[in-house]
């Protein structure tokens, strides 16, 4: 039960991302005992409280009202009520709203207290096989294909996993894009419907998960989060002096990826091998 100690907090509150069995105990509680649950979008929290007997008040949080809702919920914490914040699947923030509350609410100097639950980008890594000693989230992908090739261009240097959330509609036009940038046999994961009826992971190269979504339109609804294998490391020790000393001459005039394209033109080596000593430089 929440006491007294909880007075003038806000709950960040995770909930099921599919499968209602997601749902903690912790969760339901809090939810059950705050004054008011303010949710991204209140009709679709609704049938959520409605399965688990929870008949708290909710209010709209969501991208296009977060401010002004934000000054009603202080309000609400200046009179030690406590608040819980919900996101439509997930955990609260991750590409969903309640940044901007939750710093708000933090430096007026109330409580923010995570309820951990469901999250398809923990998830999805969970089961991707790939390595997760450290990984990288952008969140959504632009919606055109020009921009979209422009973040893959920035991702594509990482050493990292990283990872993209995608939607049913522009699955098949990103998938093209990681062939035309990332390239064909970059080795990727991608997590469909993750806890739901139809969950499928699929696993392979760009080109190999590709084909299966364009043999299979069944493949291309609902819910994606893709997972791309970090570019290997170059050894520094694979560039010559002259050319490494060549390198670190011209990075003083110019950004990294910049100074590798002009040697990679002129020389040999790869550019990606180039900008990876480039950045070992600029350390």
């Amino acid at each position: 039960m929440i006491n007294s100690m909880s007075e003038s907090t806000l709950y960040v509150v995770a909930t099921p991302i599919g499968n209602l069995g997601d749902m903690t105990p912790r969760a339901i509680e809090v939810l059950q005992q705050v004054d008011v649950i303010a949710a991204e979008d209140t009709r679709h929290s609704k049938k959520l409280m409605n399965h688990f007997g929870i008949t708290t008040p909710m209010v709209p949080c969501h991208d296009h009202n977060e401010r002004q809702q934000t000054v009603s919920l202080l309000a609400r914490l200046a009179k030690g009520e406590a608040v819980a914040l919900v996101s439509d699947a997930g955990t609260p923030l991750i590409s969903d709203p309640g940044y901007f509350l939750v710093r708000e609410v933090r430096e007026a100097g109330y409580r923010v207290v995570p309820v951990l639950g469901a999250c398809a980008l923990i998830a999805a890594l969970s089961v991707s096989g790939l390595a997760t000693d450290r990984f990288y989230f952008e969140g959504f992908l632009p919606a055109k294909s020009s921009g979209r090739r422009k973040k893959l261009e920035a991702l594509s240097e990482l050493t990292a996993t990283w990872a993209v959330y995608e939607s049913t509609h522009r699955i098949l036009d990103s998938l093209a894009d990681f062939n035309q940038v990332l390239g064909a046999d970059r080795y990727i994961v991608l997590a469909r419907e993750l806890t739901k009826t139809f969950e499928t992971v699929l696993a392979g190269t760009v080109a190999e998960v590709e084909a299966i979504l364009q043999e299979d339109s069944n493949q291309c609804r609902g819910e994606f989060v893709v997972l791309v294998e970090g570019c290997k490391e170059e050894k520094a020790s694979d560039i010559d002096s002259q050319t490494a000393r060549l390198l670190q001459r011209l990075i003083e005039e110019l950004p990294p990826k910049k100074a590798a394209a002009v040697i990679a033109d002129i020389t040999d080596y790869r550019k990606k091998e180039l900008y990876n000593l480039a950045l070992t430089m600029k350390a």
